[in-house]
């Protein structure tokens, strides 16, 4: 049984962590921090929780969150830095779902994020939290970068094409749709039901700040850096990603099903659907599976990759759980046995 700590819990990302938190038989809540909120019960925010969450929201208190094991941030970027060198030198170890510690590069940060770093000295030491491919670094780690949504969805769906080496490492694409929730529960005229049902669009097509992470991520994998194209779309529905991904195959004998069923054979939460699959966003709501299948487009030498994560859990909160179950030595899969709701 550990002591956590979640920073930030009045948004999708929080209280998706809080359910899968309450529920977990090794985990003890005892701080949920939130400024705006601060004196509010939680269950009153979120009555969801209720009879599973028995805390008020306060203030961020380093004293208080000092107490913790274990300290998840689940805020807006910027906010985990200012506070990670205080609580890592109190013994809390840290996982945070926000970017703060994803790039390694600062000055990239600044780039993309539009403010310097506040600890760039600990950038070296965060261990990026996929763990299908960290798993090892994960477990000794005191700073863990959860990856974002789009991130996941990507690198688990391309990498391991590129870790075999049988596709080229430019010209990749990732035409990616995300449900709604991805844009987080701050108002916004553009995830209005008015405005976001009935409709479909890319965005971000100069540059999305998922772009230098996901590159990041996959030129790890491939051992060079990477060409890709990233398109981010909005889909009406709450929940969901689906990467579409294309990709130049360099020997067009290989088996890719192969390929796919021997990187992922041993891993609790990547599933790999019998080939001629289409996976369903459906099919992974409310669960932390990413499912994937993987096709040859006829007569072209492109393979394609579909792709599905549920964004809010293996996109985020759950993935940031089976993060804290690695550094924790818990089985992996504790407090993440959900399946998929449907309809």
């Amino acid at each position: 049984m550990i002591k956590v700590g979640v920073v930030g819990g009045t948004g999708y990302t929080g209280v998706e962590l809080l359910r899968l938190l309450a529920l977990h038989p090794q985990v003890q809540l005892v701080a949920i921090t939130s400024r705006g909120e601060a004196g509010r019960r939680v269950e009153d925010l979120f009555p969801n929780l209720r009879g599973h969450v028995d805390l008020a929201f306060s203030e961020p208190d380093l004293d208080r969150l000092g107490d913790c094991e274990l300290v998840f941030f689940a805020t807006p970027n910027g906010i985990a830095m200012g506070m990670a060198g205080d609580l890592l030198a109190r013994g809390v170890k840290i996982i945070d779902l926000a970017a703060d510690f994803r790039l390694k590069d600062p000055q990239q940060w600044q780039q993309w994020y539009g403010m310097a770093h506040a600890c760039p000295d600990l950038l070296a030491e965060a261990v990026y939290g996929l763990p299908e491919v960290n798993r090892k670094a994960i477990s000794a780690a005191r700073l863990v970068a959860n990856p974002g949504c789009y991130p996941t969805a990507v690198q688990l769906g391309l990498l391991p094409l590129l870790e075999a080496g049988c596709i080229e490492s430019d010209g990749l694409v990732a035409d990616c749709k995300s449900g709604v929730s991805g844009a987080g529960r701050g108002a916004s005229i553009g995830t209005l039901l008015a405005e976001a049902s009935e409709s479909f669009k890319a965005y971000a097509v100069p540059g999305h700040r998922h772009l230098p992470e996901i590159r990041q991520g996959l030129a790890q994998g491939a051992g060079s850096e990477v060409g890709l194209t990233f398109v981010p779309h909005l889909t009406p529905m709450i929940r969901g990603i689906h990467a579409t991904l294309y990709a130049r195959l360099k020997d067009t004998a290989v088996d890719l099903q192969e390929v796919f069923a021997a990187r992922y054979r041993a891993e609790p939460f990547v599933d790999v659907l019998p080939a001629g699959s289409h996976p369903e966003t459906r099919t992974v709501k409310g669960a932390n599976h990413c499912r994937i299948a993987v096709h040859r487009a006829p007569d072209t030498g492109t393979v394609v990759v579909l792709s599905v994560i549920d964004n809010l859990v293996k996109g985020a909160a759950g993935q940031a759980v089976q993060n804290m179950n690695i550094m924790s030595g818990f089985d992996e899969a504790e407090g993440l046995h959900g399946i998929g709701l449907v309809p």
